[in-house]
């Protein structure tokens, strides 16, 4: 994916910094992938709480799937209105790819209504959060995707 501004230039080389670091550890890896800048930090902020969590960042679709394929994640938190590249064209292409298959994506909307939610899972999305969520909601699902057994974030898909 080439930048076509400075600020996505800036945006993807901290990006990989930050995956690179997250690479280095031996926590679990979430990847929120959400345009909205205080969106993103609301969800850092809450992950990293979590001393045992490493937090990448992507804001579209396209870097989600660049970051997915080159480092190892464990779970996916995927807005569904992205620039460049919407979540469920990124979830779909994340899902074919043999490399980032298994991945839990968790698809994060503001819309409520059954068929958004049917075109998630379409899509391939493992579990769809409505926004605004609940916190204790948020803390179960994660929970319920990051094992203590599963300290994978140590670098690209195998």
């Amino acid at each position: 994916m080439a930048p076509t501004s400075f600020k996505q230039t800036r945006t993807l080389t901290t990006t990989r910094q930050r995956a690179t670091d997250s690479a280095n550890t031996l926590r679990p890896c979430v990847l929120v992938v959400e345009d909205h800048d205080d969106t993103r930090l609301m969800l850092r902020t809450l992950l990293e709480m979590r001393s045992s969590i490493a937090v990448v960042e992507a804001e579209n679709g396209e870097m989600a799937i660049a970051l997915a394929t080159n480092i190892r994640v464990d779970l996916i938190l995927m807005d569904t209105d992205l620039p460049l590249l919407d979540g469920y064209a990124a979830t779909s292409r994340i899902r074919e790819n043999t490399r980032t298959h298994k991945i839990p994506i968790v698809m994060m909307s503001g819309h409520a209504e059954p068929a958004a939610q049917l075109k998630a899972f379409a899509a391939g999305c493992t579990e769809y959060l409505v926004k605004p969520f609940c916190l204790d909601g948020l803390d179960s699902m994660v929970n319920r995707y990051l094992y203590v057994d599963k300290l994978t974030c140590q670098g690209p898909h195998e």
